[in-house]
């Protein structure tokens, strides 16, 4: 009885060892394996604001930019602004030498009077062949030749008095005839006498104007972006040389500025005009500018086998703190979601169908890992937004 007791004591032993480390087993393999799982691999789904954007990357440029150039040939004289300085339209920029130009206006001014003596005389010559012509002696030495031929029939006036009144009365007919021919002369001169002061008063004109010229002001409002002579300089005129004229000074009004980008053939398709942007510049690493799309250049270009399209993004620039030539990021949001779940995009898997799923800790799961279907949304290539499948702050393992 008390062997069988003892063996009894025996296998209970047994038992309850085996129990023991099969608990022992147990608690060793599930807690080593929830001790595998690095917190580091797990991530949070998370609710915020995601946008699908394209960046345009270019400089900053205003809108309105004007090449100031001179009118008129010359030596600058004076610079009445410098660099970075605000102007408005008319003010006065810079100013030649006159002496040139004021000598040309006298001159010109002493052949406009010269022209008009020649004219006064041409109409004064005319106005003598017209009552030339008109003959006005003519009745009176008729009358008197006739007169005198009849007191020759009659005996009463001698020969050589009648061959006088004949030849008075000839003499008239004949500067009439003269007058008739010369008239057509008159006028002609007169007409080029016109003419040339015309041309005369045409050369004052330009000579006054080119006067003025000397004189460069702004056309526009905005800041002195450049200065591109100084005293004493050579300037060639717009009128002559046209573009390869003389840069004088660039002006540009930088209340509207814009991004000149560029933009990847693969997303250029998306890019429509008025879509928002937002836009930041090295110098305000922590300041986001408002624009919006205005202008898409159809036309691409193709650069070491890479077609980019040019996209002019327009920016409200308070203050003027963007300035020319300021390199610009401006990301073109395509479409954005707020308060939606997002997920890191490393966090998601795809099965060999490129469906989307994420696996859950198995503490969280209940049991071995299984993969959890979900729906995704929009993507920045960082974080995706999740539509269905999870729940805002379910965590999920990463890769």
């Amino acid at each position: 009885m008390k062997g069988l007791t003892r063996r009894r004591g025996r296998a209970w032993g047994i038992a309850v060892g085996l129990l023991m480390g099969i608990a022992l087993l147990s608690w060793q393999y599930w807690g080593k394996q929830e001790a595998a799982i690095d917190p580091a691999r797990l991530v949070k789904v998370e609710e915020g604001t995601i946008a699908r954007s394209v960046v345009a990357t270019g400089r900053v440029e205003p809108i309105t930019k004007v090449e100031v150039k001179s009118k008129a040939n010359g030596i600058i004289k004076s610079l009445q602004v410098r660099v970075g300085e605000r102007v408005r339209p008319g003010q006065v920029l810079a100013e030649l030498d006159q002496e040139d130009l004021a000598a040309r206006l006298r001159e010109a001014e002493a052949g406009l009077q010269a022209a008009e003596s020649n004219l006064t005389a041409a109409r004064a010559q005319l106005a003598k062949h017209q009552v030339e012509a008109e003959g006005p002696d003519i009745p009176f030495t008729r009358r008197y030749l006739e007169r005198s031929e009849r007191l020759h029939r009659d005996g009463v006036l001698p020969q050589q008095t009648l061959e006088d009144a004949r030849n008075n009365h000839d003499l008239a007919v004949n500067r009439q005839k003269i007058a008739l021919a010369q008239l057509g002369v008159s006028e002609a001169r007169l007409g080029q006498a016109a003419a040339e002061v015309a041309q005369a008063r045409a050369l004052v004109d330009r000579a006054r104007e080119e006067l003025t010229f000397a004189t460069i002001r702004s056309p526009i409002e905005g800041i002195v972006l450049s200065r591109d002579v100084e005293l004493g300089s050579p300037v060639s005129s717009i009128l002559n040389l046209g573009a390869a004229a003389t840069l004088v000074m660039v002006i540009g009004d930088v209340r509207e500025v814009y991004v000149r980008g560029k933009v990847d053939e693969a997303d250029i398709g998306q890019v429509k005009i008025g879509l928002p942007s937002r836009i930041r510049v090295e110098t305000f690493r922590d300041r986001t500018f408002q624009g919006k799309v205005t202008e898409i250049v159809p036309l691409g270009v193709n650069l070491d086998n890479v077609v980019t399209f040019e996209v002019w993004v327009s920016i409200e620039n308070p203050g003027g703190l963007l300035l020319p030539n300021m390199t610009a990021n401006a990301e073109i949001v395509l479409e954005e979601r707020s308060r939606t779940l997002l997920l890191p995009e490393a966090a998601i898997r795809y099965t060999p169908q490129r469906s989307p799923y994420v696996e859950l800790p198995p503490q969280r799961a209940k049991g071995p890992r299984a993969p959890v279907p979900i729906e995704l949304g929009i993507s920045n290539g960082t974080r995706t937004e999740v539509l269905r499948g999870l729940s805002l702050g379910q965590e999920v393992l990463l890769p």
